[in-house]
């Protein structure tokens, strides 16, 4: 199964980079890897729901929010990517489509929010 060496980001710079999953030997390794994955996680998804901003900014009609082909092109590339590095479809598609389910809420809050003035 690939591993991709974990990154220093300057951001989370004060955690030490933990061991790849391959050398853990604790599980304080275990949860020290863990947690720096979520910590990725959640900055990639910060800038992911910036997307979301700008496509609610971008969207003209409010219908336009929730595009079915779009969600099925999605999946479809996570499930290729996700065969690509050995993830396990079982995690990725589940995972993504809640994903997509709560950007879209997002999404059509933001569009609500950003067209409340007019």
């Amino acid at each position: 199964m690939p591993t991709t060496a974990l990154k220093a980001n300057p951001e989370t710079s004060v955690h030490p980079l933990p061991p790849q999953p391959e050398a853990c030997v604790t599980m304080l390794d275990v949860r020290a890897g863990v947690d720096a994955i979520d910590r990725q996680l959640v900055a990639l998804l910060a800038v992911r729901q910036g997307y979301m901003d700008a496509a609610a900014r971008i969207k003209v009609e409010r219908s336009a929010v929730r595009d079915e082909a779009r969600i099925e092109d999605v999946v479809a590339k996570v499930k290729a990517e996700a065969s690509r590095l050995g993830l396990s479809h079982a995690i990725a598609e589940p995972v993504w489509r809640q994903l997509i389910d709560r950007c879209i809420a997002h999404e059509y809050a933001a569009w609500d929010r950003i067209r409340a003035g007019d």
